[in-house]
């Protein structure tokens, strides 16, 4: 049985475009929100684990929140941010300073006075002395604390933490910290609506991120930590990603470009594709990231429950067409939305990361290629492995020729008949045992592109 982690919360909450994100980022001390002049980027709620002199908590942003707002997007931004509330240790209510108090200001004021939890009031935007006597009219919102700060410039953050942290457990020491469960990240990723933010709420068991029938109603990335068998997956619900030529909108490409560099942060990637449409043109794009990132892979087949014809053989032969260079990874039938098959992806992972961390001995690998009937024409001298996730390894040779791609994937399939790292990319790279240093910063062949190479498909479950 699965379930999310859970450390004491702090949730920012506010109108759209008061600075929320702004503060989310500079208390986690990295860029974690999309931040732009567009309201209402944020949407999901987003979390982040922070740390403030020795204090750990989860910081959770929530979308731009219009209280009674019918429409279907606002009305999701709501309902996720009711659900960060019932689980808040303390909320901070950002609020824009140079501004007028609003209604919706008013209104959401009056929401939070009858949560029972408390509230620090959050105004914005005050990076002068001389404006912060503008923060005093305020206090008439009926909150008992009151910081004037500035999100950009890193103003007055510091005592509005030392109040929010105020009886929260100190971090625990390096010796317990030693004993944590295994740990890894997983970034689900795909084009819009086949279903991503469906499956990390059935892998969370919760309704953890925002679904609607609208593509592209995931901008930011949403994660969730969860305990399974012994093991935390941290889940990563990213934006879909669209073609360049489609991506219009400023926080849609900023949505591509953070669910790409989550996507090299992550251990292994959960590709979902929508099986009543098939592999289509952006899957093979999308994937190919993953590929080339080097994660472990899952090919994950969504809305099976859709699929009039329910022949998997014949299904899984046309994506291993579509998408040749995937042969490593393996393929789960779900349905997110009824959560049939979605329990199997947990196995999945483990294993591919369990592979993609896989060492072999150098004295067993050089065993293991002196057995090998090859006709290489380049002698190797020995090989060896040289990195994890995914895993590197190094052909010495005498020639200063370029083994041919033919025989690196050679090598690279023999390696998986014999150790395995199902699941996973590996990087095949030949040097010359004799080469010299040449010129400049780099050594001979150091600018060598690495190549990930698949092997024969493997049995799906």
């Amino acid at each position: 049985m699965s379930e999310p982690l859970r450390l004491p919360s702090i949730v920012v909450v506010g109108r759209p475009n008061v600075g929320k994100s702004t503060l989310f980022n500079a208390i986690l001390g990295k860029r974690r929100s999309i931040v732009g002049d567009e309201p209402g980027i944020t949407r999901d709620r987003i979390s982040g684990i922070a740390e403030y002199r020795g204090r750990r908590f989860e910081l959770i942003d929530t979308g731009g929140i219009i209280p009674d707002d019918d429409e279907m997007i606002p009305a999701e931004i709501f309902k996720q941010a009711r659900v960060a509330f019932e689980n808040a240790g303390h909320i901070i209510y950002v609020i824009d300073g140079r501004t007028e108090i609003t209604g919706v200001d008013r209104e959401l004021a009056r929401l939070l006075h009858t949560l029972s939890k408390p509230v620090a009031l959050a105004v914005n935007k005050i990076d002068d002395v001389k404006v912060e006597n503008l923060a005093a009219e305020f206090w008439s919102l009926g909150f008992d604390y009151l910081f004037p700060i500035s999100a950009e410039h890193r103003i007055g953050i510091d005592d509005m933490l030392d109040h929010a942290t105020a009886g929260m457990p100190l971090a625990a020491e390096p010796e317990e910290e030693a004993a944590k469960p295994l740990r890894i990240r997983v970034s689900i990723i795909g084009r819009p609506n086949v279903g991503k933010s469906t499956l990390l709420n059935a892998l969370c068991g919760e309704e953890r991120a925002i679904v609607t029938p609208i593509a592209g109603t995931t901008r930011d990335a949403v994660d969730e930590a969860v305990m399974h068998d012994g093991a935390e997956y941290v889940f990563i619900d990213t934006a879909g990603i669209r073609r360049k030529g489609k991506t219009k909108l400023m926080a849609e490409k900023l949505s591509v470009l953070m669910a790409r560099r989550h996507l090299e942060e992550s251990d292994v990637v959960l590709m979902v594709i929508d099986a009543t449409e098939g592999v289509v043109a952006i899957d093979a794009n999308i994937a190919g990231y993953a590929h080339e990132a080097g994660r472990a892979i899952v090919i994950v087949l969504n809305k099976w429950d859709a699929v009039e014809s329910k022949d998997k053989r014949a299904f899984v032969q046309k994506v291993r067409d579509e998408l040749r260079y995937l042969d490593y990874a393996p393929i789960a039938f779900i349905s997110a939305k009824t959560g049939a098959g979605v329990s199997q992806l947990f196995g999945l992972i483990r294993r591919g990361y369990q592979e993609a961390s896989k060492r072999i001995s150098t004295s067993d690998l050089n065993k293991f290629f002196q057995s090998l009937e090859t006709d290489l024409e380049l002698k190797v001298r020995y090989l060896t492995q040289t990195g994890v996730r995914p895993p590197v390894f190094v052909l010495f040779k005498d020639s200063t020729k370029a083994m041919h791609f033919s025989h690196e994937r050679y090598v690279a399939n023999q390696l998986r008949e014999r150790f395995g790292f199902a699941g996973t990319p590996l990087v095949i790279k030949s040097k010359s045992k004799n080469a010299k240093r040449s010129p400049g910063p780099r050594s001979a062949g150091a600018g060598r592109k690495k190549k990930l190479l698949p092997a024969a498909p493997k049995t799906e479950s």
